[in-house]
């Protein structure tokens, strides 16, 4: 029987539950009485039989939700949502600003190269646990992460303990590697521009949702997207599709669609935030947003030509409420790159603050990773994706940003590595519109497009 995953209810609530404990709400009551029913914990139970009827289940799942839904929390006067209480809460937002000459194309390319590169060496070790990974790694004598991912030489037992992302390695093994394979972290970007080529940059969020439910297979969609895509077929409007029975509206989603955000706002990441927040708001709430504005800003500063990736990461910085938690994140994520010569130790100080509370797609850890990866490899590329991907967590998607932030500041696609470059042959699969088989440089003439229409 064919079971879609992510939208269940009786799927979300334990979600919601750990999502309620972070936000400061006490749920304790609500998950006594889901716990009575047999209720599951997570997706990856779901399989088990429960003591009642699923359709039972399921109708207290639903009820079980809203009622969470309500339950005060701490947090809502440092983590609003609304565009213009987030800046109210901001002391350095940026100036809108004119901004500067887009980035030329052949720069744009870099970037786009550099998401996809760190994507795909992040594929597949995703899911995996820290200490598979670094043992993976090790066992081919890749260790500080350099070069691509291999099974070759990898001991059979080592791959029975710590398997391959099953549905990635196929494409993405040094070995196997033939062009970039669909992943929505390339899938995002691509929407992107095509939402600013129909509706420019002054699009609405439901110009959003109307474009993906025009283009976005949604079977590509996952988490937090998959909610938001369900909502909108059952009539339900945004913003408020980030709000209904979606505990994953805080997960990293919104933030590997920024890219084309700050691309194309070069010099202006007060403009690059806004509209990354008028993307993110279909999906996603508070630091679900701020992390997609985060980004969006900081490649808006990096886009100038910048090549100091501490100055950046602060104008990211300066768009994000400084009490949120996210705020608190990324200055502990620099301090810790920082503080250690060896990036393992930031890495272990990171999962000893939040792996045994946030899920490992939570924006928050996932976002201070990417910081703390940018910081401590000074923006250089290989440096910046191999941290990235290293530290575990979503690896895809940490990869692609670090990727796409670093490419950016490297300028150019002849400045990445070759051995990073190649094997990707300027070549994209997708089920998006009209862009499988596109190569990078295509893409990055079209990014320029938008960069600089008026």
């Amino acid at each position: 029987m064919l079971r879609l995953t992510w939208v269940q209810p009786e799927d979300l609530v334990g979600h919601e539950l750990r999502q309620a404990r972070l936000d400061g709400r006490e749920p304790s009551r609500i998950e006594a009485r889901w716990r009575a029913a047999g209720g599951p914990d997570a997706p990856e139970r779901a399989g088990a039989s429960p003591r009642r009827p699923t359709r039972y289940l399921r109708l207290l799942a639903e009820d079980l939700l809203d009622e969470l839904a309500d339950l005060p929390g701490t947090f809502a006067e440092d983590e609003p949502t609304d565009l213009e209480r987030i800046r109210a809460l901001c002391p350095e937002w940026p100036a809108r600003s004119p901004g500067g000459p887009a980035p030329t194309p052949h720069t744009l390319e870099a970037s786009w190269l550099g998401r996809a590169v760190g994507c795909l060496l992040g594929k597949p070790v995703e899911k995996l646990p820290l200490d598979g990974i670094r043992a993976l790694a090790r066992s081919t004598g890749n260790w500080p992460l350099s070069t691509w991912f291999t099974a070759e030489g990898v001991p059979r037992e080592l791959l029975d303990t710590h398997p391959w992302n099953r549905r990635s390695a196929t494409t993405s093994l040094a070995e196997n590697i033939d062009g970039m394979p669909e992943d929505d972290d390339l899938n995002y970007p691509l929407l992107n521009l095509l939402l600013l080529n129909r509706h420019g940059k002054t699009f609405t969020t439901t110009d959003v949702a109307g474009l993906w439910l025009e283009e976005l297979p949604p079977g590509r969609t996952f988490t937090a997207e998959r909610i938001a895509f369900r909502n909108l077929l059952t009539g339900i409007e945004p913003p408020h599709t980030a709000r209904h029975r979606n505990p994953f509206r805080e997960w990293i989603g919104a933030l590997i669609r920024a890219d084309v955000h700050g691309w194309t706002n070069p010099g202006d990441p007060a403009a690059a935030a806004e509209q990354a927040h008028r993307d993110a708001v279909l999906t996603h709430t508070a630091n679900g947003v701020y992390a997609a504005m985060f980004t969006a800003a900081t490649l808006a500063a990096a886009a100038t030509g910048a090549h100091d990736v501490h100055a950046c990461l602060h104008t990211g910085r300066t768009v994000v409420p400084p009490r949120s938690r996210l705020a608190k994140a990324i200055d502990h994520a620099r301090h810790l790159a920082a503080q250690h010569p060896d990036f393992d130790n930031v890495v272990d100080e990171l999962h000893a603050t939040y792996s045994a509370t946030h899920h490992w797609v939570h924006a928050i850890p996932n976002t201070a990773l990417i910081v703390a990866a940018l910081t401590h490899a000074d923006g250089d590329f290989t440096g910046s994706i191999c941290r990235a991907v290293s530290g575990g967590w979503d690896t895809d998607s940490n990869g692609a940003t670090a990727g796409s932030i670093a490419g950016l500041l490297a300028g150019s696609p002849g400045a990445l590595p070759d051995r990073w470059r190649a094997p990707v042959k300027n070549r994209l699969a997708t089920t998006v519109a009209d862009f499988d088989g596109t190569g990078f440089d295509t893409l990055a003439h079209l990014t320029h497009l938008e960069a600089t229409r008026s």
